[in-house]
Protein backbone atom coordinates (compact mmCIF):
# COMPACT_ATOMS: atom_id res chain seq x y z
CA UNK A 1 0.00 0.00 0.00
CA UNK A 2 1.18 3.64 -0.84
CA UNK A 3 2.15 5.69 2.16
CA UNK A 4 3.28 9.62 1.99
CA UNK A 5 6.10 10.10 4.44
CA UNK A 6 6.84 13.81 4.85
CA UNK A 7 10.44 14.23 6.77
CA UNK A 8 13.14 16.86 7.97
CA UNK A 9 16.99 16.11 7.58
CA UNK A 10 19.89 17.79 7.22
CA UNK A 11 20.55 19.24 3.58
CA UNK A 12 23.92 17.46 3.31
CA UNK A 13 24.65 15.15 0.39
CA UNK A 14 24.77 11.78 1.72
CA UNK A 15 21.21 12.20 4.02
CA UNK A 16 18.95 10.92 1.19
CA UNK A 17 21.15 7.88 0.60
CA UNK A 18 21.30 7.19 4.85
CA UNK A 19 17.31 7.32 4.65
CA UNK A 20 16.09 5.48 1.37
CA UNK A 21 18.79 2.80 3.35
CA UNK A 22 16.95 2.94 6.53
CA UNK A 23 13.16 2.81 4.79
CA UNK A 24 14.74 -0.46 2.85
CA UNK A 25 16.09 -1.98 6.10
CA UNK A 26 12.05 -2.11 7.32
CA UNK A 27 10.38 -3.20 4.28
CA UNK A 28 9.81 0.77 2.38
CA UNK A 29 10.12 0.92 -1.20
CA UNK A 30 10.61 4.66 -2.20
CA UNK A 31 8.66 5.59 -4.92
CA UNK A 32 9.57 9.38 -5.60
CA UNK A 33 11.18 12.26 -3.32
CA UNK A 34 10.35 15.57 -3.83
CA UNK A 35 11.74 18.79 -1.88
CA UNK A 36 9.05 20.54 0.02
CA UNK A 37 11.34 23.24 1.66
CA UNK A 38 14.58 23.70 2.02
CA UNK A 39 15.64 26.21 5.45
CA UNK A 40 18.02 28.71 6.38
CA UNK A 41 18.72 26.61 9.41
CA UNK A 42 20.92 24.05 7.63
CA UNK A 43 17.43 21.56 6.94
CA UNK A 44 15.15 20.41 4.02
CA UNK A 45 11.81 18.85 4.44
CA UNK A 46 11.10 16.17 1.94
CA UNK A 47 7.79 14.56 0.94
CA UNK A 48 8.50 10.33 0.53
CA UNK A 49 6.01 8.46 -1.54
CA UNK A 50 6.63 4.96 -0.74
CA UNK A 51 5.03 1.40 -0.72
CA UNK A 52 5.32 -0.58 2.28
CA UNK A 53 5.78 -4.66 2.06
CA UNK A 54 3.02 -6.68 3.20
CA UNK A 55 3.51 -7.41 6.86
CA UNK A 56 4.79 -4.52 7.54
CA UNK A 57 4.09 -1.81 9.59
CA UNK A 58 4.33 2.53 9.04
CA UNK A 59 5.20 2.53 12.74
CA UNK A 60 8.46 0.72 11.69
CA UNK A 61 9.08 3.48 8.88
CA UNK A 62 8.99 6.32 11.64
CA UNK A 63 11.49 4.59 13.66
CA UNK A 64 13.55 3.65 11.74
CA UNK A 65 13.78 7.45 10.40
CA UNK A 66 13.70 9.20 13.75
CA UNK A 67 16.66 6.68 14.58
CA UNK A 68 18.70 8.99 11.89
CA UNK A 69 20.91 11.50 13.27
CA UNK A 70 19.16 14.90 12.57
CA UNK A 71 16.08 12.91 10.60
CA UNK A 72 12.58 13.46 12.26
CA UNK A 73 9.54 12.01 10.69
CA UNK A 74 6.55 14.84 10.44
CA UNK A 75 4.16 13.20 9.34
CA UNK A 76 3.07 9.91 7.44
CA UNK A 77 -0.31 9.01 5.87
CA UNK A 78 -1.48 5.98 3.56
CA UNK A 79 -1.25 7.93 0.23
CA UNK A 80 -4.22 6.97 -2.82
CA UNK A 81 -3.78 9.76 -5.22
CA UNK A 82 -2.50 7.82 -7.94
CA UNK A 83 0.73 6.30 -6.66
CA UNK A 84 2.44 9.38 -8.30
CA UNK A 85 3.41 13.07 -7.03
CA UNK A 86 1.59 15.51 -9.32
CA UNK A 87 4.08 18.22 -9.92
CA UNK A 88 3.26 22.01 -10.12
CA UNK A 89 4.39 22.02 -14.24
CA UNK A 90 1.85 19.14 -14.61
CA UNK A 91 -0.63 20.92 -13.02
CA UNK A 92 -0.16 24.02 -15.24
CA UNK A 93 0.15 22.17 -18.17
CA UNK A 94 -3.44 20.64 -17.57
CA UNK A 95 -4.76 23.96 -16.99
CA UNK A 96 -3.62 25.30 -19.99
CA UNK A 97 -4.77 22.42 -21.78
CA UNK A 98 -8.90 24.10 -20.99
CA UNK A 99 -8.24 27.61 -20.17
CA UNK A 100 -12.01 27.94 -19.94
CA UNK A 101 -12.43 25.80 -17.55
CA UNK A 102 -9.13 26.38 -15.43
CA UNK A 103 -10.56 27.26 -12.46
CA UNK A 104 -12.70 24.72 -12.01
CA UNK A 105 -10.05 22.21 -13.02
CA UNK A 106 -7.62 23.78 -10.42
CA UNK A 107 -9.41 22.93 -7.54
CA UNK A 108 -9.64 19.11 -9.09
CA UNK A 109 -5.75 19.26 -8.98
CA UNK A 110 -4.91 21.03 -6.17
CA UNK A 111 -5.71 18.09 -3.51
CA UNK A 112 -2.82 15.73 -5.50
CA UNK A 113 -0.59 18.74 -6.43
CA UNK A 114 -0.43 19.47 -1.83
CA UNK A 115 -1.22 15.95 -0.87
CA UNK A 116 -4.59 17.43 0.47
CA UNK A 117 -7.70 16.42 1.46
CA UNK A 118 -9.85 18.63 -0.12
CA UNK A 119 -10.44 22.10 -2.31
CA UNK A 120 -12.83 24.74 -2.55
CA UNK A 121 -14.00 27.71 -4.76
CA UNK A 122 -15.82 29.95 -2.24
CA UNK A 123 -17.54 33.37 -3.47
CA UNK A 124 -18.32 36.44 -1.48
CA UNK A 125 -21.54 36.90 -3.06
CA UNK A 126 -22.69 33.04 -3.87
CA UNK A 127 -20.83 31.39 -1.21
CA UNK A 128 -19.18 27.67 -2.60
CA UNK A 129 -19.00 27.57 -6.38
CA UNK A 130 -16.72 24.52 -7.05
CA UNK A 131 -15.49 21.99 -4.64
CA UNK A 132 -14.13 18.42 -4.29
CA UNK A 133 -16.20 15.88 -2.28
CA UNK A 134 -14.27 15.82 0.81
CA UNK A 135 -14.61 19.72 1.37
CA UNK A 136 -16.55 20.85 4.18
CA UNK A 137 -19.79 22.49 3.43
CA UNK A 138 -19.95 25.55 5.69
CA UNK A 139 -16.89 27.23 4.06
CA UNK A 140 -17.61 30.80 3.64
CA UNK A 141 -15.68 34.00 2.17
CA UNK A 142 -13.00 35.69 3.46
CA UNK A 143 -11.07 38.91 2.57
CA UNK A 144 -7.44 37.61 1.31
CA UNK A 145 -4.89 39.36 0.01
CA UNK A 146 -2.39 37.02 -0.28
CA UNK A 147 -1.96 33.09 0.20
CA UNK A 148 -1.53 32.82 4.16
CA UNK A 149 -3.09 29.71 6.33
CA UNK A 150 -6.80 30.03 7.29
CA UNK A 151 -8.72 28.88 10.63
CA UNK A 152 -12.22 26.79 9.88
CA UNK A 153 -13.13 25.72 12.85
CA UNK A 154 -12.10 22.67 12.82
CA UNK A 155 -9.52 21.36 15.08
CA UNK A 156 -8.46 18.17 13.14
CA UNK A 157 -8.39 19.99 10.14
CA UNK A 158 -5.61 22.77 8.81
CA UNK A 159 -6.81 25.07 5.99
CA UNK A 160 -4.97 27.28 4.03
CA UNK A 161 -6.11 30.23 1.52
CA UNK A 162 -5.20 32.42 -1.55
CA UNK A 163 -6.97 34.80 -3.43
CA UNK A 164 -8.33 34.03 -7.14
CA UNK A 165 -10.30 37.66 -7.80
CA UNK A 166 -11.80 40.29 -6.17
CA UNK A 167 -14.72 38.17 -4.92
CA UNK A 168 -13.68 34.34 -4.97
CA UNK A 169 -10.85 32.52 -3.03
CA UNK A 170 -9.56 29.54 -3.26
CA UNK A 171 -9.24 26.76 0.23
CA UNK A 172 -7.37 23.70 0.80
CA UNK A 173 -7.23 21.77 3.36
CA UNK A 174 -5.82 18.96 5.22
CA UNK A 175 -7.20 16.54 7.74
CA UNK A 176 -4.92 15.80 10.84
CA UNK A 177 -2.16 17.68 9.52
CA UNK A 178 0.52 18.10 8.24
CA UNK A 179 0.31 22.08 8.49
CA UNK A 180 1.23 23.93 5.04
CA UNK A 181 4.41 25.21 5.14
CA UNK A 182 5.64 28.14 4.09
CA UNK A 183 6.94 26.98 0.88
CA UNK A 184 3.64 25.30 0.59
CA UNK A 185 1.23 28.54 1.01
CA UNK A 186 3.79 30.44 -1.33
CA UNK A 187 3.02 28.22 -4.13
CA UNK A 188 -0.64 28.12 -3.68
CA UNK A 189 -0.58 31.80 -4.43
CA UNK A 190 1.56 31.00 -7.34
CA UNK A 191 -0.32 28.65 -8.52
CA UNK A 192 -4.09 30.29 -8.16
CA UNK A 193 -2.43 33.70 -9.77
CA UNK A 194 -1.24 31.29 -12.94
CA UNK A 195 -5.11 29.78 -13.00
CA UNK A 196 -6.66 33.32 -13.13
CA UNK A 197 -3.90 34.35 -15.83
CA UNK A 198 -5.26 31.04 -17.89
CA UNK A 199 -8.54 32.00 -17.37
CA UNK A 200 -8.54 35.62 -18.20
CA UNK A 201 -6.19 34.77 -21.52
CA UNK A 202 -8.88 32.56 -22.26
CA UNK A 203 -12.23 35.19 -22.07
CA UNK A 204 -10.34 38.08 -24.13
CA UNK A 205 -9.58 35.25 -27.07
CA UNK A 206 -13.38 34.20 -26.65
CA UNK A 207 -14.47 38.07 -26.50
CA UNK A 208 -11.93 38.56 -29.80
Amino acid sequence: MPFLLRVELPDVPGSLGRLAGAIGEVGGDIGAIEIVEKRHDGTAVDDVLLEIAPGSMPDSIVSACNALDGVRVVWISRYAAGGNLFLDLEAVEELTADPEGALDRLIDLLPVTFRADWAVRVSKIDGIVYTTEAAPGDLTWVPVDRAAPLEIGDDNAVACAARLNKSEIVVIGRRGGPGFLDSEIARLGHLVGLAMSISRTAAKAHAH
